[in-house]
């Protein structure tokens, strides 16, 4: 079974081995059958196999009948609509059933809005979340941002452009203005836009109605000061007292509030000289 990435705009991001696929494959689970022809069409593809729908309505009832076509040697093909199966579109249940009968699973990789939009938000890239769509209701997306308000690496969101501006509020309401971010929509596509700022200023620009697919990437929380190792000599204790040798505490420690380790290690000895007299 092969999970084939597919152009998120500009078709011409489509990777040979992806044609080849398109054409040669058994069976191709898609799904929306007809983008996947629009897609074939627009490449130049002719598929010889049968194509099946596969969404996120149906995935539950077609596992059985795609997996039996594996098991039978069928080169079967799972595409979404755009970019990689089974990330914020069908094929996970699919590839986690597959999983677990020993079926071999592979990709063709390809186009992926979530690492475009993060390259080209002008963010930090080392280290990121990806989120996807969070809930539509502003209570529950509230809860789940409340959830991420301390969260230090770079977060992805992917948001529906009649709800951006809902969402861009709720931002507003739980991580504050300084927050810096940036929208994308339209990626690779003819009027492909990005926008940076603060969460005000795009808030604003919103509040007139967006249009495209929106990717919208956010800045992590700052990490708290590392402040003085003596500050942190009660967490070592704590975790020496559970159990953890003395070397190993200081390290996660240290790691986690950003000390030097030595340093941190002395303050430690030093409590406990002060301790025994």
């Amino acid at each position: 079974m092969v999970l084939g990435a597919t152009p998120i705009g500009n078709l011409s991001d489509a990777s040979p081995r992806l044609r080849e696929i398109m054409a040669s494959a058994h069976l191709i689970a898609a799904e929306d059958t007809r983008n996947f022809h629009h897609l074939a069409q627009g490449l130049g593809v002719r598929p010889t196999g049968r194509v099946m729908s596969l969404h996120e309505h149906n995935e539950t009832h077609k596992i059985s009948e795609v997996l039996e076509a594996v098991r039978d040697g069928a080169t079967v093909l799972v595409v979404s609509d755009a970019g990689m199966p089974a990330v914020s579109d069908p094929g996970f249940p699919l590839v986690a059933a597959a999983l677990d009968e020993g079926l071999l699973v592979t990709a063709v990789p390809g186009p992926s809005a979530v690492l475009t939009a993060l390259a080209l938000s002008g963010l930090p890239t080392g280290r990121f979340t990806f989120e996807g769509f969070l809930p539509r209701k502003a209570g529950e997306r509230r809860k789940r941002l409340q959830a991420l308000e301390s969260e230090e690496r770079t977060m992805v969101f992917f948001e529906a452009p009649h709800r951006l501006a809902a969402f861009l509020q709720s931002l507003l309401e739980v991580f504050g203005a300084e927050r810096q971010i940036a929208v994308a929509r339209e990626l690779t596509k003819k009027f492909e836009e990005v926008r940076r700022g603060s969460v005000p200023e795009l808030l604003a620009w919103a509040q007139d109605g967006v249009r495209g697919e929106i990717a919208v990437v956010v800045s992590g929380a700052q990490a708290p000061a590392a402040g003085k190792p003596e500050d942190h000599v009660g967490q070592v204790q704590q975790l020496i007292t559970a159990g953890t040798r003395m070397k190993q505490a200081v390290a996660e420690v240290a790691e986690a509030r950003g000390l030097k380790k030595r340093e941190l290690y002395e303050a430690v000895l030093a409590a406990r000289q002060q301790g025994e007299k």
